[in-house]
Order: C-alpha cells, then structure tokens, then sequence
C-alpha cells in the first residue's frame, strides 16, 4: 500500500498480538476498568488519552479484551460521547496552528503545502463521517470556524 501523500511505498500500521482474554497478570474486573474510564472522561480526558493512561498508570493493556467494549462505546453508553471524533478535531487543531503560522510567515510555501493536505484529510475525513451518521447532513468544514470548533 502507498503512503497518501509521498510516492513512498510505506509499511503497514502496527498489529496486536492475537488475543481472545485478558492476561491473567491483570487484576482490574469489568466494572472497576470502565469505572475508571467514566471518571477519566469526565474530568475531560479524551479516549486516546484515556487508554494511555490505563496502559501507564493502571497496567491493563487493553480495555476490550477486559470489557468486550472500545473506550469510545463505554463514553457513550454513559451520556459522554464527545460532539467531534477525535481524529477530525485533532486535524481541525492542526490546521488552525498551520494557519496562524502562516498568517507570521506568509513566503513558507512548505506550510502552505502541508495546510492543503491536512484540509484535503480533514474534507475526506468529514465525508466519511457524514455518510456514517457520526456527523449531520449539513456540517462543513470553515477554516474561520474551525478555531471556535477547537476552543
């Protein structure tokens, strides 16, 4: 497979080993782990975050081999699911930065380049999520709103 944006061939993402249970070196049941990620959600954490937190700090390598969930599903079965993917809001803040710099270095034609293909993602990336239902119909991407969208 080619990498998107250089003539590049690339290698594959990262793999998990094949594993079906938790380790048993774990001690956390399946009430305790999404307990913590309710806690860590509200105090505002995202869910990339919340599972390196985990990893880190509580040892459980995994949360859906513990409780057959994606942190993202036990967030919303909770009432907490966020308003933005992740993904999307993280290429939004990326562009924002593009554009600030550009507006201090205007001859940076490197940067230029690089805010039309992370805009070219994030209009990809919008298309997707409109045709799964995780955004409305209607919702476009403004580089002049997408600073009030990122705050």
């Amino acid at each position: 497979m080619a990498r998107m944006h250089s003539r590049k061939k690339g290698k594959s993402g990262s793999k998990h080993p094949p594993r079906m249970s938790p380790p048993p070196w774990v001690e956390y049941k399946k009430e305790e782990v999404e307990a913590l990620v309710v806690k860590l959600g509200k105090e505002g954490v995202s869910s990339s975050l919340i599972g390196l937190i985990l990893r880190d700090q509580y040892g459980i390598p995994d949360v859906k081999l513990i409780t057959g969930k994606k942190i993202t599903e036990i967030l919303e079965d909770n009432d907490m699911k966020p308003k933005y993917p992740e993904d999307l809001l993280n290429l939004i803040r990326k562009a924002v930065r593009i554009r600030k710099h550009l507006e201090e270095n205007k001859k940076d034609y490197h940067s230029k380049r690089g805010l039309e293909l992370t805009e070219s993602k994030i209009k990809r990336l919008v298309k997707y999520y409109r045709r799964t239902k995780k955004l409305p119909e209607d919702w476009r991407y403004d580089p002049e709103k997408a600073a009030l969208i990122v705050r």
